[in-house]
């Protein structure tokens, strides 16, 4: 009795495999980068009718949510070449480090608390237009 498959065809079959998972993989992230750049450009449309900011802002907004999106990518791709995990930074937030010291850093409370906002009324925004 002999194998209807050889070795060889296992392996050729596991190769195609792991190209198509790659091919679906790199489908499924172009879809989700393209789902994002339609959001991005709805909310900034939106932030522009609602005089938040202007036209130039709007653009620039989206170009760096798309180059930070990218880079994400790019980043998880390099980690799996690689073959090492990606690193992942867990920030805990205590009463002293929310207050940076001068040496450190340049930003104040209030530039952190004010950006949190922004970033907070985005996410929403965000939330509002998906559900349209």
């Amino acid at each position: 009795m002999s194998n209807q498959f050889g070795f060889g065809d296992m392996i050729q079959k596991a190769f195609y495999f792991g190209v198509g998972l790659a091919d679906y993989a790199q489908e499924q992230a172009t879809e989700k980068l393209n789902q994002l750049r339609e959001q991005s450009q709805k909310l900034a449309d939106e932030m522009v009718k609602r005089g938040e900011m202007n036209s130039e802002q709007a653009r620039k907004f989206v170009e760096e949510l798309m180059a930070e999106a990218q880079r994400g990518q790019q980043m998880s791709t390099d980690s799996t070449e690689t073959g090492e995990p990606r690193r992942i930074e867990i920030i805990e937030e205590d009463e002293e480090d929310s207050q940076p010291s001068s040496s450190s850093s340049e930003t104040t409370g209030e530039d952190v608390d004010n950006l949190r906002q922004q970033v907070d009324a985005l996410r929403e925004e965000l939330k509002r237009l998906q559900k349209n």
